[in-house]
């Protein structure tokens, strides 16, 4: 049902080497590469996730409540990917671990304050 999900971004250089190395470690790759936007993806049909500076002109801000999540396969992948996202510089929202019955999630912020998870249903 999800396409892609489109993060803000105000330095699009680091943003862009961030996302480079945090989902390559999926095996997603840039399949759109643009002057001011790039998507990230597992292949064709697959979600994405995209960096832009926003259209306006303005600065790129968070939104309060909005979090991206990001579905992987074991809790040892949630394991590896939080902690790739803290060597990479984010900022902990939330270390991984269960959340629940049967959920098991990492919290993070990206360089620009944008809040993602890695988690996965066990």
């Amino acid at each position: 049902m999800i396409g892609y999900v489109c993060l803000g971004t105000n330095d699009l250089a680091r943003a862009t080497k961030y996302y480079d190395a945090l989902l390559g470690e999926l095996g997603a790759r840039r399949f759109m590469d643009f002057e001011t936007f790039k998507v990230w993806g597992t292949g064709k049909g697959s979600a994405g996730l995209a960096i832009t500076k926003p259209y306006d002109g303005k600065p790129a801000t968070v939104g309060n409540g909005v979090m991206v999540a990001i579905n992987v396969d074991t809790p040892a992948k949630v394991d590896a990917m939080y902690r790739k996202a803290m060597e990479l510089g984010s900022k902990d929202e939330g270390p991984a671990g269960p959340r629940g019955d049967g959920f098991y999630a990492g919290y993070f912020r990206d360089l620009d304050g944008n809040k993602l998870n890695f988690f996965c249903m066990t």
